[in-house]
């Protein structure tokens, strides 16, 4: 039996975190409950008094093959290396030289939208094609491959 898998990312701001691998992945907030127009709308019916409204965001695939990802509020910061991380594929079929432009390319946008970058790997066939090494704006590792 075929399972869906969700990833869920610790952090301190769920709603911005969102709004960042938004971007980087082509994504969009996830929709509000059928019957409410906005997620302020449902929240308001449902009683959630506004300083908890950033206690959890979703971001979904608007195609619908990506998984979903959850993003939970919680009071500690990040303070080691993820044991497990998003590899971001931002040259599929691309080798060599027009690979890592595309790769330096996308680094840079997500460097406008809060990504820090922190190293490159140069390609090293046949075990590696080369890929860039970031942080999303809470610190979670991340790799454009």
């Amino acid at each position: 039996m075929s399972r869906t898998v969700q990833i869920t990312f610790d952090c301190a701001d769920p709603n911005a975190l969102a709004g960042f691998w938004n971007e980087a992945l082509g994504y969009r907030y996830d929709s509000p409950p059928p019957g409410f127009a906005t997620w302020d709308e449902a929240l308001d019916h449902f009683g959630v008094p506004e300083e908890d409204r950033n206690n959890a965001s979703a971001s979904v695939d608007p195609d619908g093959k990506g998984p979903r990802l959850w993003f939970q509020k919680v009071p500690e910061g990040k303070v080691a290396k993820n044991r497990l991380h998003l590899d971001v594929r931002a040259a599929p079929g691309l080798e060599g030289d027009d690979r890592m432009a595309a790769l330096e390319a996308e680094c840079e946008r997500l460097m406008a939208v809060g990504a820090t970058r922190l190293r490159r790997f140069e390609p090293e066939p046949p075990m590696s094609s080369g890929y860039i090494v970031m942080q999303d704006p809470e610190g979670n590792e991340f790799c454009l491959d």
